[in-house]
């Protein structure tokens, strides 16, 4: 590559991290400011949702979009709400159409900045934890274990996978049928709290947490696991 194809390369680059940066920021902007008045109870998500009509969905889908690019943001909470206002079906839909669209741009982005990208939104820390993945013989294996796993931090997965050599066609069938349990579960709880089946949402969040802890610690020991075999080579 030549220096000046390089240098276009790279000034693509930095645009292109700082219009994701901008977009990501006006957006967050946009959405806290119309929920700080209507996050509160699950009835004051539901009205605000239903109060932009058929643009409620669109609206619902960019929330799962943002908190998937803004992986910090617990993707339980837009799930339990996206059940609440259109019920465990819909609401299942809408955040799996958030998320495929987000993970798409995500990986796409990840792809062709590199690790740069990665580094805007991802602790240096929790890069190294993943670091395992690029060596991974069985990598489709193992990212469809990381997305099924209750508890796992998919959203931060989300953008590491994107500098391994599995395909953009390959990382959304994994992911999808992997994430599908757990948005589900979410689902059905903000659904169920809506209806006022309190007893059936305490304990399908019961089951989900008691999963989702076990799910940690899986995760966590392989973790630690692929880090010694990888210090061992």
């Amino acid at each position: 590559m030549t220096d000046k194809a390089l240098r276009n390369k790279r000034i693509l680059a930095i645009v292109s991290v700082v219009v994701v940066v901008a977009l990501v920021s006006a957006l967050a902007l946009l959405i806290w400011k119309g929920f700080e008045n209507n996050i509160s109870t699950p009835e004051g998500f539901k009205e605000y949702i239903e109060g932009f009509g058929w643009k409620g969905y669109l609206v619902a889908v960019g929330i799962q979009m943002l908190q998937v690019v803004v992986a910090l943001i617990p993707g339980e909470v837009v799930e339990i709400g996206a059940g609440c206002a259109f019920g465990w079906l819909g609401g299942t839909l809408i955040c799996l159409a958030g998320v495929t669209i987000a993970s798409s741009v995500v990986f796409l982005l990840t792809k062709r900045i590199g690790i740069k990208m990665v580094e805007l939104f991802v602790d240096p820390a929790k890069i190294d934890s993943l670091k395992f993945l690029n060596s991974e013989k069985k990598l489709k294996l193992t990212v469809f274990l990381l997305f099924f796993i209750p508890g796992t931090p998919k959203d931060l997965i989300t953008y590491f996978v994107g500098l391994t050599r599995i395909k953009l066609s390959e990382f959304l069938a994994i992911s999808l049928v992997a994430r599908i349990p757990s948005v589900l579960s979410s689902a059905i709880v903000g659904h169920n709290v809506i209806e006022e089946n309190y007893m059936t949402s305490i304990i399908v969040f019961g089951v989900t947490a008691l999963v989702s802890l076990a799910g940690i610690l899986i995760y966590n020991k392989m973790l630690s696991r692929k880090q010694r075999k990888t210090e061992s080579n």
